[in-house]
């Protein structure tokens, strides 16, 4: 038997730290001498030992170390992923907001970021996002585009609330990250400058873009030519809850898509489903998404009517009219995913990816759809679904 002394000193953990997790309930001593109160431990507790001190110390609460103790190797594993994505989180949370705090320091001594790309990354990018951008006046803030710059590079970022759309662009980055909100103007106009150097021969590859930010000033120049802007004085929102899952977390439904087809068939006014939300009749096309690799165009024939709705959940929304953010329960059945969308806001995300192939991704009817290029991990968007 060992005192806890010797535990201590066996394992890494000290004797207060043994004291606690014996109090938890996470580790404790196989013996208590009743009259003294002192500690003893056998020898097969030294390896328990030191998986909670090795636990302790990458920070895992206390109640996911009592399971990892108790736990088979393959649970273990399991928690050590799930808490190394919280860590990688928390750690891009806190470069957000170092990020927006650099932006409320004094504007007398702002920092200088500077970033160089090819203007051919950078016409993709505004391509792929622009159709997000918000166009309510009551909401100033989400009527530009967000460029928020990294030591990885540059990532655009635009969205209305119903949609939202992201694309990278590889930069070689000098300065601090910084998050800049550039008005919709602006960015027309750099997208302007973009197609006016091609046009003038510099080629989309071999055009060089440098991009200065300082406080809230920008400075591009497009192979010799300036624009100069002034960011939004406007917080962007955080939109990284909404983002979708990678990895092993991914979605549970991968569906390729020819991009080709279904724009044709919305176009050609493909099958809806009439809703009416705060007493307006509302058209919704409704995805069927099912195993293995299919996808169709779903009309009224294909879906439970108002009557059959049995969650109490599905009732419309009278403050997001045709743009609530659920879906139809009752229509799935356990082998097709259905989910309802903007028809037009679909088209919208459809043309803004380009190519024949895209995918489509999706969790469940209750959680936002995924559009993205197979070939472009960085470039998605995403459609808030519609209740049915």
């Amino acid at each position: 038997m060992r005192s806890i002394g010797e535990l201590a000193r066996a394992s890494g953990l000290t004797v207060s730290a043994l004291r606690f997790y014996d109090a938890a309930g996470v580790l404790v001593p196989a013996w208590v001498d009743p009259v003294t109160g002192y500690r003893r431990y056998t020898d097969d507790q030294v390896a328990p030992a030191r998986l909670v001190a090795g636990l302790r110390r990458v920070g895992m609460p206390v109640a996911e170390i009592a399971q990892a103790v108790r736990a088979e190797p393959a649970l273990v594993h399991r928690l050590l992923d799930t808490h190394l994505r919280r860590l990688e989180q928390g750690l891009a949370d806190a470069r957000r907001e170092v990020s927006r705090l650099r932006s409320l320091l004094p504007a007398d001594q702002p920092g200088i970021t500077r970033l160089t790309l090819t203007g051919a990354a950078l016409a993709a990018a505004v391509d792929a996002v622009r159709f997000a951008v918000g166009t309510d006046p009551t909401v100033p803030a989400l009527t530009g585009v967000l460029f928020d710059v990294t030591d990885s590079g540059l990532e655009l970022v635009a969205t209305d609330r119903h949609r939202l759309a992201v694309a990278t662009a590889e930069a070689t980055v000098h300065g601090p990250a910084v998050r800049t909100l550039l008005p919709l103007d602006t960015v027309d106009a750099l997208r302007h400058l973009l197609d006016a150097s091609t046009s003038a021969g510099a080629g989309a590859d071999r055009a060089v873009v440098e991009l200065t930010v300082s406080g809230s000033s920008l400075v591009a120049d497009v192979a010799g030519h300036e624009l100069r802007a002034t960011a939004l004085p406007y917080d962007f929102p955080d939109y990284h809850a909404l983002l979708p899952r990678s990895g092993a977390a991914g979605p549970t439904r991968r569906v390729p898509v020819d991009a080709e087809w279904l724009v044709t068939a919305l176009r050609a006014g493909g099958p809806t489903v009439v809703r009416e939300y705060a007493g307006r009749p509302w058209p919704v096309t409704v995805l069927g998404l099912g195993p293995p690799d299919r996808l169709r165009l779903l009309g009224p024939d294909d879906l439970p009517g108002p009557d059959d709705l049995r969650d109490p959940d599905d009732l419309p929304d009278p403050d997001r009219p045709g743009l609530a953010a659920g879906a139809d329960r009752a229509g799935t059945d356990g082998i097709e995913l259905r989910v309802g969308v903007n028809g037009d806001y679909l088209l919208d995300a459809l043309d803004a990816a380009g190519g024949r192939h895209l995918t489509l991704e999706l969790d469940s009817p209750l959680t936002p759809l995924t559009i993205r290029r197979p070939d472009d991990e960085g470039a998605f968007s995403i459609l808030m679904p519609i209740r049915l």
